[in-house]
């Protein structure tokens, strides 16, 4: 099992614009060949601070994953973004 977080720190006045626009994705996302789970969240530390949950089955269906239209979006994002957005990569062998 493969799991990454996409965290975001988005500018204050532009979180229901990237809100909306990652909610957007996220059913289609769970609806793709190897998705185990997708969740859209928001740190209680820091409102600011968003974080995409993923999980999946093995390496090519999060390869299959990343040549899809979704990271072409979440680039788009990025001029709602104070910084980079960062993917951290977890994977469990079972």
């Amino acid at each position: 099992m493969l799991m990454i977080i996409i965290k975001m720190k988005v500018l204050a006045k532009k979180y229901k614009e990237l809100s909306q626009t990652i909610l957007s994705l996220t059913d289609s996302i769970r609806l793709e060949k190897g998705c185990l789970r997708c969740d859209f969240c928001r740190s209680i530390e820091d409102e600011n601070e968003l974080f995409l949950l993923e999980e999946w089955d093995v390496w090519d269906s999060l390869d299959n994953h990343f040549k899809s239209d979704y990271l072409k979006v979440l680039r788009g994002a990025v001029n709602l973004l104070q910084e980079p957005y960062e993917i951290i990569y977890y994977s469990r062998h079972c």
